[in-house]
């Protein structure tokens, strides 16, 4: 495996650019339509269309105005084939407008400019395209025409690998009123793949990779880590550890790039496809066996052929089996730790686009293992902080046991009803605290670390407890169990945003109908179940006052993609949705606001300042 992994790591990449030259439009065009005093134009008099074809599929769009007429800007759109990709788009400066159609819009008067530059998604150029442009415009007195769609034969168009960034062309430079185009902070990172060297870009999601290893999607890998290295006893050496903790990443490493390229070519939510319940429930007795290897009950005499296969995971656990290893690091990066992030959502965008699965590969190889940095590190100290045999190790090795026993029940709340993991939550905890002493007697003299493990002990039962009683109350909350049993007067601010929930194209449609004839803009939240960014997003962004105030105005809608089934796929492939989270939005035209797409978790300041920009 560790060849292979070299033999990856050693393959030399050459990306090849090449140099759009840039042309002026002045002096290009020199008709100019007459306005009617009769009465409005025919369309193809007021906008008068002239395109240029330029080479490396850079392509200048133009239209000769007549006076008393206008252009929509934003109803300038192209639609491409399916294997041509809009790599690049600039507007020449325009005018605002209270449009009695559109309200706020921006628009062109006398001569309307918009240069584009199309790549190809295949690696080859693609000959004889074709493109078909829309538009639309108003006269003055008061009549606005249809959208007109014009076919304009484009020519050759090259791989979108190969094309270099446009500039604006002469004498239409970007006004200072005008903002500079959005980037989404995933397109981003896509661009960042094909426009920077390799091996600061390799670098770059590097360093992504260590700050995603801070987010919630990487925590529940501490604990399995931690207890394989914890299942060696005093046999551990440091030297060990550190192995054991590079094979477990490695295998979450190349786990990851494989299903992140078989995602961006086939446009498949690989882990969503291990959220069903025969693979949690599976992984949960994985975990459920692990912990009981870790209290020592395989000496109990159990069936034969049970015996047998929990004997076999045992010892392959205790003895550091590098198979074994690499394969709880395969399941972990599967089941554990589905997350969307824009580093990930960038590279798949990449690989999507430009059929490249090379580069797209070893950037998430590069951002793997910036994850797993932290996973190294917490393994490396367990073997050096482990004590020595004897009673200690037995108590550290149990209470690996106990964090087995919580990960299988957060393994579990992905498909039963979160009731039923309060109560085993509550069942292991109390069973912990009477095992630390939390019900025993302690005399003045004793030991202070009895006196400490009492302490955590009653902790411990106490919070259980509170589940208990909250669960009795109605509360399903972890956080605040017992909420339910306070009584106030006052009407408490609203916690948590409501939102509608769909998991059909056909209830999207219905409420983006209603939503566009009331003129309110949407949010759709693709969630699911298993993603832990999304719960994040609940817990902290959504529930900020500053947020809850901003998307007051906003119809808000779950899309909820959990079951991973035929509606789901169709509704995640609508929006070109990997996996969850993603936040789209539409404006109160009803219009898609596609370059300010959010993937992955983001904070409430960032957040709130996002929506202002929109």
């Amino acid at each position: 495996m560790l060849k292979r992994v070299r033999e990856l790591c050693g393959i030399l990449v050459v990306v090849c650019s090449c140099v759009v030259s840039m042309g002026s439009y002045a002096g290009f065009f020199d008709q100019k339509p007459s306005s009617s005093d009769s009465g409005p134009l025919p369309v193809e008099q007021a906008f008068i269309f002239q395109p240029s074809i330029e080479a490396d599929g850079r392509v200048l769009l133009h239209w000769q105005i007549a006076d008393g007429y206008y252009l929509y800007r934003d109803r300038i759109t192209l639609d491409l084939p399916q294997n041509v990709d809009l790599v690049e788009r600039i507007n020449a400066p325009s005018e605002s407008k209270d449009d009695p159609l559109f309200g706020q819009v921006e628009v062109y008067h006398n001569a309307a400019n918009v240069t584009v530059q199309l790549g190809a998604l295949s690696a080859e150029v693609l000959p004889n395209s074709e493109v078909m442009v829309s538009y639309q415009g108003c006269w003055e007195g008061g009549i606005c025409y249809p959208p007109v769609k014009t076919p304009l034969a484009v020519g050759d168009i090259p791989p979108a690998t190969t094309v270099s960034s446009i500039s604006p062309p002469e004498n239409e430079v970007l006004s200072e009123n005008e903002p500079a185009p959005f980037v989404s902070e995933q397109d981003r990172f896509a661009a960042l793949l094909s426009g920077s060297g390799l091996m600061l870009t390799l670098g770059l999601f590097f360093v992504a990779g260590l700050a995603l290893s801070l987010t919630p999607c990487v925590f529940p890998m501490i604990p399995i880590i931690s207890s394989i290295i914890a299942g060696h006893g005093h046999r551990i050496t440091t030297a060990r550890a550190f192995w054991l903790s590079l094979v477990y990443v490695l295998a979450v490493a190349i786990t990851y790039t494989v299903a992140g390229v078989l995602a961006g070519l086939f446009g498949a939510n690989i882990q969503a496809a291990f959220q069903n319940t025969w693979v949690i429930s599976l992984f949960t007795l994985v975990f459920v066996a692990l912990a009981l290897a870790m209290f020592g009950f395989y000496q109990l005499q159990l069936p034969a052929a049970l015996q047998t296969k929990l004997s076999g995971v045992s010892h392959q656990q205790k003895g550091g089996s590098t198979l074994s290893v690499a394969l709880m690091g395969f399941l972990s990066a599967l089941i554990v730790g589905p997350c969307m992030a824009a580093p990930l959502a960038g590279a798949l965008i990449y690989i999507g686009q430009t059929g490249d699965p090379l580069v797209g590969g070893l950037a998430l190889f590069s951002l793997s293992l910036g994850m797993g940095v932290p996973l190294i590190l917490v393994g490396l100290s367990a073997g050096k902080l482990l004590p020595k045999a004897g009673d200690w190790m037995d108590a550290i090795k149990s209470g690996f046991g106990v964090v087995l026993l919580l990960m299988a029940v957060w393994m579990l709340d992905r498909i039963v009803d979160i009731k039923i993991t309060m109560l085993l939550t509550a069942i292991i905890l109390i069973i912990s605290a009477v095992y630390m002493g939390a019900m025993d007697i302690i005399a003045d003299s004793s030991k202070r670390w009895l006196k400490l493990w009492k302490g955590v002990g009653l902790i411990l039962l106490i919070y259980a407890i509170s589940l208990l009683v909250g669960l009795l109350s109605g509360s399903q909350s972890f956080i605040t169990p017992l909420k339910g049993l306070s009584v106030s007067t006052s009407v408490a601010s609203q916690e948590h945003l409501s939102f509608a929930r769909v998991t059909e194209p056909s209830e999207l449609e219905a409420v983006l109908a209603s939503a566009k004839a009331s003129k309110r803009p949407v949010l759709l939240d693709f969630y699911a179940d298993w993603c832990v960014s999304c719960i994040e997003l609940d817990m902290i962004t959504f529930a900020d006052a500053g947020v809850q105030q901003r998307l007051a105005q906003y119809e808000r809608v779950k899309v909820d993609v959990t079951a991973n089934d035929d509606n789901a796929k169709a509704l995640s492939k609508r929006y070109s949705v990997i996996g969850p989270p993603a936040l789209i939005f539409y404006d109160a035209q009803g219009r898609l606001q596609s370059d300010y797409t959010v993937v992955g978790f983001m904070e409430p300041k960032a957040f709130i300042e996002h929506l202002d920009r929109l």
